[in-house]
């Protein structure tokens, strides 16, 4: 009986067959239970030392400022300034309002303002209705007796 070869329906390429290779295993010392601190003891050394590093709580006061009246409106700023600077009411009450101009712009822009003596405005968020925009900020003045003024001119004796 004649055996007749048969067809290989592999694909007519072949592979390289490329050597395999050798994967290297570290090994690590295992840890022993004596090696290894009581689990009570290191939590109770991580307390102390968090409580050691910790600041001490302080209680924040907050105090609402008592209102010394009306709220201030342009005729008496400009009776202010005028009183306080010692010139003319008509010269000041247009510098007045071109001030309050330009504050009133920068403010709803968004800019922030850093205006001494008055101090740092800070605009936290601005929103806007359907007949206004509310703008709430943050001013910080400096305490008056935490930075004394200079005197701009030497003393006599100097």
């Amino acid at each position: 009986m004649a055996t007749t070869p048969r067809k290989s329906t592999k694909s007519s390429t072949t592979r390289a067959k490329t050597p395999a290779k050798k994967t290297t295993r570290r090994r690590t010392a295992t840890k022993t239970a004596a090696a290894k601190p009581p689990a009570a003891a290191s939590k109770e050394a991580a307390i102390a030392s968090a409580e050691k590093a910790a600041p001490t709580p302080s209680v924040v006061t907050s105090r609402a400022p008592d209102p010394i009246g009306p709220e201030l409106k342009k005729k008496e700023l400009i009776e202010a300034v005028v009183t306080r600077s010692g010139i003319k009411k008509k010269d000041a009450k247009p510098v007045i309002e071109a001030m309050l101009a330009v504050l009133g712009e920068e403010l709803a822009q968004g800019r922030e303002m850093n205006l001494k003596p008055l101090g740092k405005v800070k605009i936290n968020r601005i929103k806007q209705l359907s007949n206004a925009r509310v703008i709430m900020c943050r001013l910080r003045q400096n305490d008056p007796g935490e930075n004394p003024v200079k005197d701009p001119l030497a003393d006599p004796a100097e």
